[in-house]
């Protein structure tokens, strides 16, 4: 890399951090802990990049970035913050910032941004500014696990674009809510929001309805995926012929679409004229070091609503973390809403969690449909139940090796009998050697049988 970072941040340990990597990259680096500072070399025409955190001893980064832009037009500025909430994403994008990443980052991360933003040395497109009367609170959308932050940033990317976008996740995990932030920082904010079902589209006047309804907002139908082809000929019409005043569509969807439109169970026209921006939501098993965070967060919503003050303690916090949550965000919420009412005291034990809990239920479908779930889960549901049998007693030693035999030994032979018995093709979709495979047969006491293989 080549060029001058100015970095500011009020951590000693981050400053040290990044001037040592940016120098060793070829950078040159001014590094401070005041805004005051950092915007007396913006003035002066230092750097061509900097990296700034949000919440410094002497103001707020982000309400920085307009005086940045005046002073020094096109100056990339990556911002960097611990307030790991959509809200900081948005705020961000607002403000026209390069890049947000959230802390703890990933230096590796950080830097192939910067050299990015060294070598494009713009900003990136401008967002329209939401005034902070019309901004609810906070939204119950936190995470600091990478998925949420990718997802954060590509909701401030699409905020301001007239694209339709599908919103695919679980059922809990918030697309709505997604959807709602998506239009509520949005350019189409004072106009309407208008959540659909198939139901509204039953007649023929259905789309006309809507459409007036909306006037121009923002149209959101809820679980595209279940809605029949009568329906679905409507919305096409309806996306195709939206009167004077066009609305922006989005749509959600528990099942994977992709897979419905191979099965010929949604329109092509549909898919495509809805899939202009896909989102996915990850579900709350795909981001358990966000469980203590959301705990926390609904902890304190409760306090707030004028519930008694609680707090989680580590075994607690631990059995939340382990658990599967098929019903992901929203029950957490609600399992956290009873634990408020029913402790017997200010710190919440882990006796109390599993009466609230009660036993691990079935895992439901996971994101892709049909009667399957992911490998991961099944086998996540085999060992809760396995180390359950034990009691307050461990199982035997060994248990990794035993666990990885299990997995092994139906993997090699459903692949052999895929690949009729023939070891260099079945070592090839393994993608391992030949020998390896081999002696993974004579351990395993697995019986090959070479045959035609009919395809």
């Amino acid at each position: 890399m080549d060029g001058t970072v100015l970095v500011a941040d009020d951590d000693r340990t981050i400053r040290t951090v990044l001037t040592q990597a940016l120098t060793r990259a070829g950078c040159k680096v001014h590094a401070t802990s005041s805004l005051t500072t950092l915007m007396r070399w913006v003035g002066e025409g230092k750097g061509d990049v900097v990296i700034s955190d949000v919440v410094m001893p002497d103001g707020n980064g982000l309400e920085m970035l307009p005086k940045i832009a005046q002073d020094r037009p096109g100056l990339p500025v990556i911002v960097i913050s611990a307030q790991n909430t959509i809200m900081t994403a948005i705020q961000a994008a607002e403000a026209e910032a390069y890049d947000y990443l959230p802390k703890p980052f990933d230096l590796p991360d950080l830097m192939k941004r910067t050299a990015k933003a060294l070598e494009q040395n713009h900003r990136s497109a401008p967002a329209a500014r939401v005034d902070e009367g019309e901004r609810p609170d906070e939204l119950p959308l936190v995470g600091r696990t990478p998925a949420m932050q990718a997802l954060y940033r590509l909701v401030a990317r699409v905020m301001n674009t007239d694209l339709p976008v599908l919103i695919a996740g679980e059922s809990g995990t918030g697309k709505s809510l997604i959807a709602r932030a998506i239009h509520d920082f949005s350019d189409r904010r004072t106009l309407p929001f208008v959540t659909i079902t198939a139901a509204d589209l039953q007649d023929i006047e259905g789309p006309a309805r809507v459409l007036a309804r909306v006037k121009g907002g923002t149209v959101l139908i809820d679980e595209i995926g279940d809605v029949d082809a009568e329906v679905q000929a409507r919305i096409v019409r309806m996306i195709d012929n939206p009167g004077e005043h066009v609305p922006r569509f989005m749509a959600t969807s528990q099942t994977d679409l992709t897979e419905a439109l191979d099965r010929g169970d949604i329109r092509q026209d549909l898919y495509y004229r809805l899939s202009g921006a896909t989102l996915v939501v990850p579900s709350l098993r795909e981001r358990v070091e966000d469980i203590p965070l959301l705990a926390e967060h609904f902890l304190l919503r409760a306090e707030r609503d004028g519930q008694p003050s609680r707090r989680l303690s580590d075994d607690a916090v631990e059995l939340m973390r382990s658990y599967s949550w098929p019903g992901n965000v929203r029950q957490l919420e609600h399992a956290v809403r009873r634990l408020v009412l029913t402790s017997r005291a200010d710190e919440i034990t882990r006796t109390e969690v599993e009466m609230v809990l009660g036993n691990q239920p079935e895992m439901e479908p996971v994101l892709g449909g049909g009667d399957t779930e992911k490998l991961s889960a099944s086998v996540a549901r085999h060992l809760r139940r396995y180390f359950d049998l034990h009691g307050a007693m461990l199982p035997p030693a060994g248990l990794y090796a035993r666990i990885l035999r299990e997995v092994e030994l139906p993997l090699i032979e459903i692949a052999l009998e895929a690949t009729g018995g023939n070891q260099a093709k079945c070592a090839d979709l393994l993608g391992i050697n030949r020998n390896t495979l081999r002696k993974k047969i004579t351990d395993l006491d697995i019986n090959v049988t070479r045959r035609r293989k009919l395809m």
